[in-house]
């Protein structure tokens, strides 16, 4: 029998009309016959293709940018996988509320609005433009129990595909993913161990600081935890309730909002990106709507991003987090923007276009 999340996911893959391919089609042509070497902007053409598609037109726009990021609490932190406690998530979530933190600075530089969510913090606050869609509290430690209950978890979901319509109505084109969660490091982790299917060891690294000690304390928490609930890689929605956080559902549901509403979504680092490997698994159409902005210094990132076919725009080992890494991709993806539209192209120029021998050619979409 159908559980209640399931439900719901199969009413989301239902509204996902897919990616328009004479659009796609018609904006990789226009890059081709622009007077310049083909395809010599490498994967920002691919992605400005594929941005074409998903928004149904090859005179695509990025006028409009988001950045959604998701913010919780997670029980885990009990078991010493972190530097800090909750209060931080507290103190950041207020400051990006705010405006103040260093996503803000940086989407401000980038043309782009910031909504942060509170989808399971474990205080509420009061601040700036902070949407409340609490699920819980924080989640529970998993160490000991499930993270949370069905029911919270598709919330969370909920929560996460409801910020996409709300970004859709409020005519962006683009979404980036950010979160903030003292913990999210080991939720995700935790997640990208069963669903990859490797060991702990080999796809937890040190988050927001820990030393040699503490992350192999910190794999030593996932592996045990995995081990004593049997998780295995086919249990996507199991996995996310047991051993994943609020943020990461919320972030799932973005993705899954964005293929739902037209809307592309760009991946930050670890914690978006296993988001998005959930989403996928979920519902395999959702990756057509992805981006994968920058490789990052978590262990797990290259696996995760070679699993849902995307490939890094950016390697500048960034780990900050908050969506900074997202919002860095928007000047690169705007630069490429004023070629495709403002060059002139070979027809124009009474010039004879380059020849293509398929050559260094990128992904279709």
């Amino acid at each position: 029998m159908e559980t209640e999340t399931e439900k719901y996911l199969n009413s989301c893959k239902e509204r996902i009309r897919g990616i328009d391919e004479r659009s796609w089609k018609a904006a990789r042509r226009h890059w081709n016959g622009i007077a310049k070497p083909l395809y010599g902007l490498g994967l920002l053409e691919d992605a400005l293709v594929r941005i074409a598609g998903i928004q149904g037109t090859e005179n695509l726009s990025l006028e409009k940018k988001a950045v959604a990021v998701m913010c919780a609490d997670n029980g885990i932190i009990e078991e010493g996988v972190s530097q800090s406690g909750h209060e931080v998530t507290t103190v950041v979530t207020g400051n990006i509320a705010r405006g103040l933190a260093s996503v803000n600075r940086m989407a401000a530089c980038a043309g782009a609005d910031v909504y942060p969510v509170d989808v399971g913090m474990k205080e509420t606050i009061e601040a700036g433009n902070l949407l409340h869609r609490k699920t819980r509290n924080g989640t529970r430690n998993f160490s000991r129990e499930p993270a949370m209950e069905e029911a919270e978890m598709l919330a969370a979901i909920r929560a996460g595909v409801e910020i996409a319509k709300m970004l859709g109505r409020k005519g962006y084109h683009i979404v980036a993913l950010g979160e903030m969660g003292i913990g999210n490091t080991t939720t995700s982790s935790a997640v990208a161990s069963v669903l990859l299917e490797r060991p702990a060891e080999q796809v937890t690294g040190p988050g927001a600081g820990l030393d040699q000690e503490g992350v192999q304390h910190k794999a030593q928490v996932i592996a045990s935890a995995v081990a004593a609930y049997g998780l295995r890689k086919e249990e996507t929605l199991r996995t996310l309730q047991t051993v994943g956080g609020f943020d990461l559902c919320a972030l799932a549901g973005v993705c899954i909002g964005g293929a739902v509403y037209g809307l592309a979504v760009v991946l930050d680092g670890l914690i978006t990106s296993v988001a998005a490997l959930a989403a996928c698994r979920l519902i395999p159409e959702v990756r057509d709507y992805l981006l994968a902005s920058h490789l990052g210094k978590e262990p797990a990132m290259a696996a995760i991003l070679e699993e849902l076919g995307l490939k890094p725009i950016i390697h500048a080992n960034l780990a900050l987090g908050e969506g900074t890494g997202a919002v860095s991709f928007f000047p690169l993806l705007d630069m490429a923007y004023q070629v495709y539209r403002e060059n002139a192209t070979f027809e124009e120029l009474d010039m004879d276009a380059y020849q293509d021998y398929g050559a260094g050619k990128g992904p279709e979409c």
